[in-house]
């Protein structure tokens, strides 16, 4: 179900992205009077409108499993809490569930949140001597990154 909800927000987000630049292409262009919608109307009645529908919903509908990962890194939550922590503050996350070998961080700024369109949930949890860091493929590449092992 959650993959499902994933894809839905992504095809939105791309149709609001769609939106906005047909908005700017008709606002910048003197003497059309035409409105945004009738732009996009006749843009659906070709065969490369249609084409960009069916793109922008496989797209939508494969996001999903490539825009949120997992990766390990050489790290001991309880030795190195601390600079998890600030680690995780460096990149614009917050602690906000700690508890049973786990962590939850969310971003910190409402900007980031909503571009990340509210997925913004990482998850650390021990495995072995490893930490695995899951969630969305831009926070966990900033954290990690930040880590530098």
């Amino acid at each position: 179900m959650r993959y499902l909800v994933r894809a839905v927000k992504y095809f939105a987000a791309f149709c609001v992205i769609y939106l906005a630049v047909v908005w700017l292409s008709v606002s910048t262009m003197n003497g059309y009077e035409q409105s945004v919608w009738d732009y996009v109307w006749a843009t659906l009645q070709t065969t490369r409108g249609q084409l960009l529908v069916v793109a922008v919903v496989v797209l939508s509908a494969f996001y999903p499993r490539f825009g949120f990962i997992t990766r390990r890194v050489e790290w001991d939550m309880e030795d190195e809490r601390d600079q998890i922590i600030a680690t995780f503050a460096l990149a614009g996350f917050s602690l906000r569930e700690e508890g049973d070998g786990r962590m939850v961080f969310r971003a910190d700024n409402m900007l980031d949140r909503l571009v990340m369109l509210f997925e913004d949930e990482i998850t650390v949890v021990q495995y072995g001597q490893w930490i695995d860091i899951t969630g969305i493929r831009r926070g966990v590449a900033k954290v990690v990154y930040r880590m530098g092992r």
